[in-house]
């Protein structure tokens, strides 16, 4: 008969350890919510100039192309600020403009960088909540962490860069 092979038992989800903790290491959480607001600030400024521009771009465009182009005036805003996102938290240096100018990074519970999907999906997720329901944005004063809900749904924490 053929011997059965037992494996090491997984840990579940709920068993791993977040590579962050508020105890240990309070200086990461650190005036948080204060410098995210700052940011989101700048961050909202530099995507409405991105957006201003794009605008004008497709304004042009819709008139080389006799009008078609200006079927894109509905997608440019949403393009923008979500590429805006994808490129600046899941680049290199895992921070929007706003962020590193407050010198903030942003990181997944694990602690490893973030992927520019997942950046997309955060910033949907939180201009979602942000237009729909903007007291989750309120659940940061009251998690360790300081995070909001739509960072938690997307596994990702907001840090001081060390």
């Amino acid at each position: 008969m053929s011997e059965q092979k037992t494996f090491p038992p997984r840990a579940g989800f709920t068993d791993q350890l977040y590579a962050y903790d508020p105890v240990t290491q309070p200086q990461l959480f650190s005036h948080v919510i204060r410098k995210r607001s700052m940011a989101f600030l700048v961050d909202a400024l530099i995507i409405f100039v991105l957006t201003a521009i794009a605008y004008v771009v497709v304004a042009l465009l819709g008139v080389i192309t006799l009008g078609l182009a200006w079927l894109l005036f509905g997608l440019v805003f949403p393009a923008v600020g979500l590429g805006y996102n994808a490129l600046t938290i899941g680049g290199p240096n895992s921070a929007t403009i706003g962020q590193r100018m407050m010198n903030l990074e942003v990181r997944m519970w694990h602690g490893g960088k973030v992927s520019p999907l997942i950046a997309a999906f955060h910033a949907l997720l939180f201009w979602f909540s942000l237009v729909i329901f903007c007291p989750i944005l309120l659940w940061a004063l009251f998690d360790p962490r300081k995070r909001c809900l739509h960072d938690i749904i997307a596994g990702m924490l907001v840090i001081n860069r060390p």
